[in-house]
Order: structure tokens, then C-alpha cells, then sequence
């Protein structure tokens, strides 16, 4: 062979070994991602809950953190993140990674209430998230100091009637579902009450327990121990029918507002860029955990109930309560403090 043809081959052996190289690189680039979804979730996952510790929203983190960890075998981190009705951790849910270590709680407030109560959200609801379930729904419960003069509902209204102006009613946080439950309540009752915005339904409970504010509506699952150990005392629940945690507690629909009906919701999102297949693997897992019997029992004690959707179905869920309470809100004239 001639030194040509030596050369020839040298450069198409060289040219054949780069080909190579780049087709095994383009390869394993192309199965990385799936590489690395297949193996999920190999690392801690935090869960991202919009208030302070102690509250509807991050007693139930806890409780579906646990179950993760027991099926997955990893560490779920709470992470709380209080303040704006709820709209620092939900910008923080919004912003974080999309690789499915980070979750979000979502609660009515910002989710669907927020969008009509705020002129500017850093987050968009619908276009910032992926639904992965709606975990429950609650009504609320309204609660009183016993220093209170009122033993029932109705002598609570006759009061705020006769005091207007004078009756305080703590809240989780202007623009939450609490809130505008409350101011709902106030405004087809009629009367005069003052609502006090809080960081969290726990710390308005502190105040509530040391007299600083007369009366709370609110999550079951933050009022309920207060209310057993007789330190707060139950007047009326926002259903239509009677709580299983509180069945001698009258609705208000049944007692002093015929037809009155409110609550609040909560359920998982992770950020949009969030894989598919991953978005997927999550709301199964979900799914499983809120049909297990001891999860569906220690719901049903803290006045949750249990729901468990698709990611599809929170979506659509999600979308119509936005409709809903921007209805609500213009009629009842709430707006952002």
C-alpha cells in the first residue's frame, strides 16, 4: 500500500472514531433524562406549605410527607413559608426546579381566591403549576373565646348586631378562603365585624386563645384540639350538612343563613416544567395514599375529607373555583389590604 493510501485510511479510521464517539454521546445525552426519571426519586423532596407550622395546611404536608417517605424510602422536608395570603410560597413553588423534589400545598386562598383579590400575582395558578391531586375539602368552623358572652350562633350574631363594629374575627391571612369565607358570612348575615388578617390560621388561634380577638372561622384540623380541650368554643360550621368530627355543632345554613354554604381545599402541585412522566408517577402515588384507610380515618378526625383526583381533574377543579370566587369577591367587595 502506498504512503497515499496509508493516509487515506489513517483519516477514515480517525473520521469513522469521531462519528462514533458522537453517536455514543448523543445517545447517552438522549437517555439521561429518562435515566434519571426511571431512578425517581432518589434524594430528598421538600413540600413547600404557604403558612406557618401548625396549620390545616401543614399538619396535612406532614401526614402525606410521611406516607412518600414509607413508600419511596426518602426524607420529605417541610418547608413553611408564610405571609401574603399565601402568596410567598406559591411564587416559591412556582420559581423552584422542575425536577420533582420540590411540591408545592395548595390551598384555595391563593389558588383561586388570590387571582381576583390581588391587582398582580408573581405566580400564575394555572400556567405556573402542574396539578397533581386535590388531596381534601373542609369546611369551616366558627370558634369563639368562652369569655365570650354567647353560647350558640344565633346569640353571636345578635351580638356583633348590637356591638357593630366591636366583634373581631381572626383570619389565616387576607385573600384566603378563611378570609373571604368569614367576610361572606359577616355580609349576608349583616353585621359589623372586624376581620384581623393573620401569617397563618395558627397564630390567630394564639391571639383567639389569649383573648386578643373574640372569634375565628376556620380550618377543623387547626381548631378542633382547642375545641376538645374545651379552651375554644364551637358555634356553627360552614356546610350544608353537619360535620363527622362535630355532629352536635348546628350548620349555619341550618341555624342563622338558610342555603349558606363555604369551605376551603387543599391539594399538591409542582412547578409546570415538572416532567410529564414524573407528574405522573407523583399523582398515582398520591392517589394510592389518600385511598388507604388510616389516612382516609385520620383525615375524617381532623374534619377533612378525603378526595384524591387526577392531575387533569385538580386542573379543571383549579379553573372553575377561580371563576367562582371572582364572583364572590366582586359581591362582596373584598380587596387586597
Amino acid at each position: 500500500m502506498t504512503t497515499t493510501s496509508h493516509s487515506v485510511a489513517r483519516q477514515g479510521r480517525r473520521r469513522a472514531s469521531v462519528l462514533l464517539a458522537a453517536v455514543l454521546a448523543a445517545t447517552a445525552f438522549a437517555h439521561a433524562p429518562a435515566s434519571a426519571q426511571a431512578a425517581y426519586p432518589n434524594r430528598p423532596l421538600r413540600i413547600i406549605v404557604p403558612f406557618s407550622p401548625g396549620g390545616a395546611t401543614d399538619t396535612l404536608a406532614r401526614i402525606v410527607g410521611q406516607k412518600l417517605t414509607e413508600a419511596w424510602g426518602q426524607p420529605v422536608v417541610i418547608d413553611n413559608k408564610p405571609g401574603a395570603g399565601g402568596n410567598i410560597g406559591a411564587e416559591a413553588g412556582a420559581r423552584a426546579a422542575g425536577d420533582g423534589y420540590t411540591l408545592t400545598l395548595a390551598a384555595a386562598g391563593f389558588m383561586a381566591v388570590n387571582p381576583s383579590i390581588y391587582p398582580k400575582l408573581a405566580y400564575d395558578p394555572v400556567k405556573d403549576f402542574a396539578p397533581l391531586t386535590l388531596l381534601v375539602k373542609a369546611p369551616l368552623l366558627l370558634v369563639v373565646n368562652p369569655k365570650m358572652p354567647v353560647h350558640n350562633i344565633a346569640e353571636f350574631m345578635a351580638y356583633a348586631k348590637a356591638n357593630p363594629g366591636k366583634v373581631t374575627l381572626g383570619n389565616g391571612g387576607t385573600g384566603t378562603a378563611q378570609h373571604l369565607g368569614g367576610v361572606y358570612m359577616s355580609s349576608e348575615a349583616k353585621v359589623n365585624i372586624v376581620h384581623v388578617p393573620y401569617k397563618g390560621s395558627a397564630p390567630a388561634t394564639t391571639d383567639l386563645l389569649g383573648g386578643v380577638v373574640d372569634a375565628q372561622f376556620d380550618n377543623m384540623v387547626t381548631l378542633l384540639p382547642y375545641v376538645k380541650a374545651g379552651k375554644l368554643k364551637a358555634l356553627a360550621v360552614s356546610s350544608k350538612q353537619r360535620s363527622a368530627a362535630f355532629p352536635d355543632v348546628p350548620t349555619l345554613s341550618e341555624t342563622v343563613l338558610p342555603g349558606f354554604e363555604t369551605g376551603t381545599w387543599y391539594g399538591l402541585v409542582a412547578p409546570a416544567s415538572t416532567p410529564a412522566p414524573i407528574v405522573a408517577k407523583l399523582s398515582q402515588e398520591l392517589q394510592h395514599i389518600l385511598a388507604m384507610p388510616d389516612v382516609k380515618e385520620r383525615l375524617m378526625a381532623l374534619g377533612l375529607d378525603a378526595s384524591g383526583t387526577s392531575g387533569a381533574e385538580f386542573g379543571q377543579f383549579i379553573r372553575s373555583e377561580i371563576a367562582t370566587y371572582a364572583k364572590i369577591v366582586k359581591t362582596a367587595g373584598v380587596t387586597a389590604q
